[in-house]
């Protein structure tokens, strides 16, 4: 009876140690099923946009999914329409495909920690792309490309003063003041809170710069609108609109036409993104400055993706190329924006 039980045992060694082998073996086999897979087919990559907001937002999100079918990769993309709830989602449903590599626009800067370490628990690594985000470790992230908007909004006051530097002598001189609207972006994204920053930092060694109005239009040629018409019965010395994008700048225009006032000429008005529109209406001298914020990341974001992919480090930090364009330029060569 002993020497039965024995023999069974060793019966049951050789088929566990038999599963055990053929474990590792399928383990080993799947590994290399999943690099023939992304040999074969490219990585892929979880992209979650902000939403489709302006013509600048479509124009970002066809770069990346252009330069990504033009490199094969494969591009799980999702619209969070406006709502960190739905973009949280989206990176969570990113870690359950369990997807090679994450790419996001952040909405705000805070409220990231958690999902992030869920995909760090995962083994899966985060590009953070045209806003900046604000998590206790900021190893969470592999790292950011984007615009500076700090460097957009100091473009703009340095403008400003360039534009009133024959008047500023005399504003000193009586105690008036250059009133400024100020049309911010979305409370709470690194943009608007950057190029807000850039800007004061700018004028704030000169007191007859004022900022009479600073509100959010959400970056939305509608809010753009209904702040005009709000800032426009409250004031009726206003000198200057600096507004943090195109589309709240094309609804604040609509207003002022509606009102008589003669933008560009009436009230001096700087934006930021130079889609085609704005550079319209530069043309067309109801604009005076329009800074560049680039949306055409897609190539540089693939490629960062790639690498991320393959086990190699990026640059924490990386900006891409924006030009300013004046009413003073010849605007003949500016090419078309195609946005």
């Amino acid at each position: 009876m002993f020497h039965n039980n024995k023999q069974i045992s060793k019966q049951l060694l050789i088929i566990i140690s038999l599963i055990i082998i053929s474990f590792l073996v399928g383990c080993g086999a799947q590994e290399e099923k999943r690099s023939q897979t992304i040999d074969d087919e490219g990585i892929i990559v979880g992209f979650s946009q902000i939403g489709a907001e302006s013509a600048w937002r479509t124009c970002n999100t066809r770069s990346v999914q252009e330069a990504a079918a033009e490199r094969g990769v494969q591009l799980v993309y999702d619209n969070a329409e406006q709502k960190q709830e739905n973009q949280i989602k989206a990176l969570r449903s990113f870690i359950a495909y369990q997807v090679d590599v994450i790419v996001f626009v952040p909405i705000v800067t805070d409220g990231w920690d958690n999902v992030l370490q869920e995909a760090r628990d995962a083994g899966i690594p985060v590009l953070v792309t045209d806003r900046k985000i604000d998590v206790a470790d900021p190893s969470l992230y592999a790292g950011f490309i984007g615009t500076d908007s700090l460097k957009e909004g100091r473009n703009a006051g340095l403008f400003l003063l360039d534009k009133f530097k024959n008047e500023r002598e005399r504003f000193e001189k009586t105690g008036d003041h250059i009133n400024i609207v100020e049309l911010f972006g979305t409370e709470g994204s690194s943009v608007a809170l950057g190029r807000a920053e850039g800007f004061r930092e700018v004028l704030a060694g000169h007191p007859e710069f004022q900022i009479v109005y600073s509100k959010s239009g959400d970056f939305l040629r509608s809010k753009g609108y209904e702040l005009a018409v709000e800032f426009l019965e409250m004031h009726n010395d206003i000198d200057v609109i600096y507004s943090h994008n195109d589309g709240m700048t094309l609804g604040a225009i609509e207003a002022m036409e509606e009102r008589g006032i003669i933008p560009g000429t009436d009230i001096v008005i700087v934006t930021i993104d130079a889609q085609q529109a704005a550079i319209d209406a530069l043309r067309e001298g109801k604009v005076n400055c329009v800074i560049e914020c680039n949306p055409k990341t897609g190539p540089e974001i693939i490629k960062l993706a790639e690498r991320l992919a393959a086990g190699e480090s990026i640059p924490r930090l990386q900006y891409v190329h924006e030009e300013v364009f004046y009413e003073t330029d010849d605007l003949s060569l500016i090419e078309p924006r195609g946005y």
